[in-house]
């Protein structure tokens, strides 16, 4: 088996890799029936020479391979035909602007294999980046918080080399006391956030206790989907009747947020959803001062995320009174990070946590054709798959 590593062609540029240098060194060592070639790149967070240096043929194009990772959708001129292609294509929502990707794939007879679409049996999913999203978009956030009130600073997560530097960043971090955070979602996302309230020392309450009591030091709340979403008809909560029927419910999250100083989304948010945060909710509210939404559905669930920001720029200001981006230093101004692609401040760290996914969970699948690639592929022999043919419609 030939394995590829592909020069990421989608602009912006992403820096990640799905292996870095000393994993594909460690599956050619512990795999002799795999081979790896690395497409040369010159924007990648690991360069060429590094590849090298662990024992990794550098190739111009990847004809001879059989599996091609990447990470970013493939530009369509850069597909190759009758191959095996893993890599997040954000084609399983009916995105328009990856429509034609998903018909030049089929075209070209192409596998793909959709990091999104790996699941266990459970239907949960195998691997991601959504630890470090939640690492990273939590930091930010606490740095939005130190730019709101000017009462510490932070270094910008993309100009620090690694989590090592980011968390040591963290002991800059001043908070009031009673100061009350709210984190949504239970995934590797919200685990990754988690991350960074630990090393600060949050203490996280009850649901009970965060909206009745007083503290004399931070905590926070952790919200998951039955907490936020009520039915109609008062009935309680159940995920796979909400799945059914999203229509049936409506959002609670307010009811909690009155309360906040500071919301960190980590929830997934589906298309079909209730909304969760209005911009009428932000209106009223008079003591958030913080959203971190990492989850970053633009003019979706959370009424303040107006735009995406940048890995560079990560904060801007919504004025809550007139739903308009504002000045971050006015009162009626919420500070709001909403970068749509947080794993990319630190390449390399998400790139080697990724990598251990893959290597561990999805490189045996890859070898003996197992259950989770066979479930995670979308196009096969020319064709959708049995469990993506309600993409027809899209790509017709």
């Amino acid at each position: 088996m030939k394995i590829g590593i592909i020069k990421e062609g989608k602009c912006p540029p992403d820096k990640r890799v799905p292996l870095s240098p000393e994993q594909c060194k460690y599956i050619v060592h512990n795999y002799p029936s795999v081979s790896i070639y690395v497409q040369s790149s010159n924007i990648r967070c690991f360069n060429d020479e590094e590849y090298v240096n662990n024992g990794v043929e550098v190739v111009d194009e990847l004809s001879c391979c059989d599996i091609i990772l990447g990470v970013k959708e493939v530009p369509i001129d850069m597909l190759l035909n009758n191959k095996v292609f893993l890599f997040f294509s954000h084609t399983i929502k009916k995105q328009p602007y990856n429509k034609e990707l998903l018909k030049q794939i089929i075209n070209k007879n192409i596998q793909l294999i959709d990091y999104e679409t790996l699941v266990y049996d459970s239907g949960k999913r195998v691997l991601g980046f959504g630890r470090y999203a939640g690492i990273i978009g939590a930091y930010n956030t606490f740095l939005a918080y130190g730019l709101k009130t000017k009462k510490y600073n932070l270094s910008v997560a993309h100009k620090l080399s690694n989590k090592s530097q980011l968390d040591s960043q963290l002991i800059n971090v001043s908070l009031p006391s009673n100061f009350k955070i709210i984190l949504t979602g239970e995934g590797r996302v919200a685990q990754g956030a988690q991350e960074i309230l630990k090393i600060l020392n949050i203490k996280k309450v009850s649901k009970n206790d965060f909206l009745n009591k007083n503290f004399n030091f931070p905590v926070y709340v952790q919200l998951l989907p039955s907490d936020y979403y009520v039915r109609n008809h008062q009935i309680l909560f159940d995920k796979k009747d909400f799945y059914q029927k999203p229509d049936d419910y409506k959002s609670c999250l307010n009811d909690f947020v009155i309360y906040a100083d500071m919301l960190i989304t980590g929830h997934y948010h589906a298309p079909n959803n209730p909304f969760l945060l209005s911009k009428e909710d932000l209106k009223k509210n008079k003591k958030l001062k913080v959203i971190g939404d990492i989850s970053c559905d633009i003019n979706g669930p959370i009424g303040s995320t107006i735009r995406p920001s940048t890995i560079s720029e990560p904060i801007y200001g919504y004025n809550r009174i007139t739903g308009l981006e504002d000045d971050l230093n006015q009162d009626d101004v919420i500070a709001v990070m909403a970068v749509d692609n947080l794993p990319c401040s630190l390449p390399k760290d998400a790139s080697v946590d990724f990598g251990s996914v893959l290597i561990q969970k999805v490189l045996p699948e890859l070898i003996s054709n197992g259950d989770i690639t066979s479930r995670g592929t979308i196009t096969k022999n020319g064709k959708l798959t049995k469990r993506f043919s309600y993409l027809s419609d899209y790509i017709a």
